[in-house]
């Protein structure tokens, strides 16, 4: 009689004892994301779906199903992002996540370059430029060309800077971006072809790179070398992209160029929520991705947690009206609240009281400030509202703050240690030797041509070479930068004798606020303590700038939270219980420079679905109709065009009225919302 033998197939991940019970701690479409099988899958996620969540528990869901951490790659725009989803993951499952890379674009392609710089010409040492130190090297370059600052409107260097990389982040000619974005200098495109062009040689003869480079030169290195390419994509088993909707072609370029060996590519992101088109992102990535990767499998995320489904049925109208989008409504289990009001002010100053006195009485109600926003499409709709907030002793704090290493005084002492990392570093020697007194730029440029001559090496002068006036000087900085190269071993110890250095010019160069500038200086080397080396600290700085603050005004009580101000921009990825949407005007959202572009219009609609969707409970939309212009006097305006003919249903209308209350020989004035609907001010 014939023997049979059954061979077990592998466990598939259905019957693998795993650790974690996807199907209870997941919605059900959360549970298809997360433990989505082989090749390329597109995750819709809808604002407030649980993203993140699904995020952590698909990085769990493949270490635990065999994957090795270490070929996992997960790409987000913040490296604090990619820090708090490893973690979650790690405390989720266990330790080995945190062997998951992860990281930014520009952190993971510098992580490539590093290794494999010298193969497109540059020193494994190369510095990163931030967007200061790149409008110098532009000037630099500027007049190196002979190109005069005085010709009739030619634009300033930070203006060159934004054009080059605006051309490098999108697939358009140097003519193309700048008739379309800058048209009043047209006359210069061939000097700009020029400045760019030599601008390139600059940074590859000094060991440059800007944040453009990191990614384009990394791009470049994958497809002109198909060994590295296939190394690196090799160690990329599974690729995970988070906020897909924000990347530009470059970005998207280089997913593909990650995922080629494996095919194994995991973008989340939701179109609704593209609104970085400025920066070069680029919303057609996510809607063609399907197109770009065969045989994609689509997902949708749509059960909201965070707002009511009053607050949903708004956005969902709204973005209904986009153009260009996948198919999505947003749902919740949280019915009931309050219907969402459009409140009509008759200028900007009863606008700012009327916002004011609703804070103050949410305030009474136990509603923490920092639950509280208030969201405008710029920075200036805020102002007459901030002076409103002083008055009335509101502690607020508004995003969009100076960064760490982008002040001046930080942006000095980090010039030292980047002329130690990397001494053909002309930016950062341009900008030390002019702290010198008695050193400009002609002198300052002198210099740098008798170091790069090899004269200088290691910080050695030939004092014979040199002017009395500033021969002092400049021997007290060669002798900081020698003793802080072959004396000092870790960089607290460099940047505490580099600050010491630097104290007598800070009080020269800034005396009015030289001590806050100090404290700013003690604080930055309690920071470099996290850091292995000058190196880490240098690449960390460039790619994620720490801010030095952002808080406008201190709050009266020290223990009390302040109220957000933000733009929607910045808002993005946060949630409140309240929100207020002030200056709600056509003109401003949309943007008046939108209005005739179809594509920039769409942008502006998704700005409002953003600013929407960032409400949990109550959701205030506000706008002054009496407005001014310095050249034209006051005029009436209209309210934002995305909120024309939108049901009542969906949106109440609400009216400020000013109610006069006799209190001695004074009068009391309160703003009193009167409303069409339930809502009771």
């Amino acid at each position: 009689m014939a023997r049979r033998f059954v061979i077990k197939s592998n466990p598939s991940a259905d019957v693998l004892r795993l650790t974690i019970n996807y199907d209870e701690e997941l919605n059900t479409q959360q549970h298809a994301a997360a433990t989505a099988g082989r090749g390329p899958v597109l995750v819709v996620a809808g604002a407030g779906t649980g993203k993140t969540r699904t995020l952590v528990y698909r990085v769990a869901y493949l270490v635990e199903t065999g994957t090795p951490p270490e070929q996992i790659i997960l790409l987000t725009f913040t490296r604090r992002a990619s820090r708090e989803m490893i973690s979650r993951a790690s405390m989720l499952l266990d330790g080995r996540c945190q062997n998951v890379r992860g990281g930014t674009f520009h952190s993971f392609c510098l992580s490539i370059l590093r290794q494999f710089a010298p193969e497109i010409g540059f020193p494994n040492s190369f510095t990163i430029m931030d967007s200061a130190d790149s409008a110098e090297v532009v000037d630099i370059v500027r007049s190196g060309l002979n190109i005069q600052k005085s010709r009739r409107r030619f634009p300033r260097k930070r203006t060159i800077q934004s054009i080059i990389s605006g051309v490098r982040n999108r697939d358009v000619t140097i003519q193309e971006y700048v008739e379309s974005k800058y048209p009043q200098f047209v006359e210069y495109i061939d000097i700009f072809g020029d400045i760019s062009d030599e601008y390139g040689r600059y940074k590859r003869r000094h060991g440059l790179m800007d944040y453009d480079d990191l990614l384009l030169h990394c791009l470049g290195l994958l497809n002109e070398h198909e060994d590295i390419r296939r190394r690196v994509a090799g160690r990329c088993r599974h690729v995970l992209v988070d906020e897909y909707q924000d990347t530009n072609q470059t970005q998207a370029a280089l997913v593909k160029a990650f995922s080629s060996e494996h095919g194994n590519i995991m973008v989340v992101g939701d179109d609704a929520q593209s609104i970085y088109q400025f920066r070069g992102a680029d919303f057609r990535n996510i809607l063609s991705f399907p197109q770009q990767f065969p045989n994609t499998i689509t997902l949708k995320l749509e059960h909201n947690y965070r707002s009511t489904q009053r607050i949903l049925d708004l956005a969902n109208h709204v973005i209904a009206n986009a153009r260009h989008k996948f198919e999505k409504k947003l749902f919740t289990d949280k019915e009931g609240g309050e219907l969402p009001v459009l409140v009509q002010a008759p200028d900007n100053r009863f606008e700012s009281r009327f916002v004011t006195q609703q804070i103050l009485e949410l305030r009474e109600a136990g509603i923490p400030l920092n639950q509280i926003a208030v969201l405008f499409r710029n920075g200036f709709n805020s102002y007459d509202l901030e002076v409103e907030l002083n008055r009335c002793g509101i502690p607020f704090v508004k995003y969009g703050g100076m960064k760490l290493s982008e002040a001046a005084h930080i942006k000095d002492v980090l010039a030292h240690l980047k002329v130690l990392e990397n001494p053909l570093d002309s930016v950062s020697w341009n900008r030390i030797l002019q702290l010198l007194e008695g050193v400009g730029p002609k002198t300052a440029h002198s210099i740098i041509e008798w170091m790069e001559s090899g004269a200088g090496h290691r910080f050695q002068l030939d004092e014979t070479r040199f002017s009395p006036r500033y021969i002092e000087s400049l021997r007290s900085l060669f002798d900081v930068l020698r003793r802080a190269l072959n004396e000092t071993k870790s960089i607290t110890e460099q940047l505490e004798r580099i600050v010491k250095y630097y104290e007598p010019i800070l009080k020269r160069v800034h005396y009015d606020d030289h001590p806050k500038r100090l404290q700013d200086l003690e604080h930055f080397i309690g920071i470099a303590e996290s850091f292995p080396d000058r190196a880490a600290l240098l690449s960390s700085l460039a790619l994620d700038p720490i801010e030095l603050t952002a808080i406008d005004t201190e709050p009266i009580q020290e223990d009390e939270p302040p109220l957000i101000l933000s733009t929607i921009h910045s808002a993005k990825g946060l949630e409140f219980d309240t929100v207020f949407l002030i200056h709600a005007l056509d003109g401003i959202l949309p943007s008046a420079y939108s209005v005739d572009d179809i594509d920039a219009l769409d942008e502006e609609l998704r700005l409002l679905y953003v600013a929407i969707t960032r409400a949990a409970a109550r959701l205030f939309i506000s706008y002054p109709t009496l407005q001014y212009r310095r050249y034209e006097g006051q005029y009436f305006a209209s309210p934002s065009r995305f909120l024309d003919n939108i049901p009542s249903s969906l949106l109440d209308e609400g009216s400020i009225v000013e109610e006069a209350v006799p209190l001695l020989n004074e009068a009391k004035n309160d703003v009193v919302v009167e409303t069409e609907g339930e809502y009771q001010g």
